[in-house]
């Protein structure tokens, strides 16, 4: 009978920590990202957007959800723009997560100036509007735009 060793290469395991190490932190930034995103939105717009979300409300989930995924993608593309080193990353991953806060909650307010739209309404109504997909629509493009900014 023979036996098969597995040989792995030397570091192999320092390599694998480093990895997991990345996963953490940048899920840790992430999560802070997209929580401060929601909070952005949240306090731009009359109501808790909280309690509408969790009443079931429509119009703030399909909102708020565009809103996620938007930052979602600003934070994917920070980090695939880091090119694996790692503190240039989390530090760029931070700032342009940010910015992009930043720059979809002035393109809400101007949105909403430009169409006459009234979100904070369409976020309380408890019935579907379709508003509420342009709103979610413009959202996601924020995102994409801010988003290939960074590479």
């Amino acid at each position: 009978m023979t036996s098969t060793t597995l040989a792995l290469e030397s570091g192999y395991w320092n390599h694998v920590g480093h990895g997991v190490g990345a996963i953490v932190l940048y899920a840790l930034i992430g999560l802070v990202l997209l929580l401060l995103g929601f909070q952005a939105i949240d306090s731009t717009t009359p109501g808790p957007l909280r309690k509408m979300i969790g009443t079931g409300n429509p119009n703030a989930v399909i909102i708020a959800a565009a809103g996620m995924v938007s930052m979602a993608l600003i934070i994917v593309l920070a980090i695939y723009s880091a090119g694996g080193r790692l503190a240039e990353g989390l530090v760029a991953t931070a700032i342009y997560g940010v910015v992009g806060i930043i720059v979809q909650v002035v393109a809400m307010r101007l949105l909403e100036m430009a169409l006459g739209l009234r979100i904070g309404d369409l976020l309380k109504s408890p019935t579907y509007h379709v508003q509420a997909l342009l709103v979610a629509a413009a959202h996601l493009s924020i995102g994409f735009v801010v988003a290939i900014a960074i590479l």
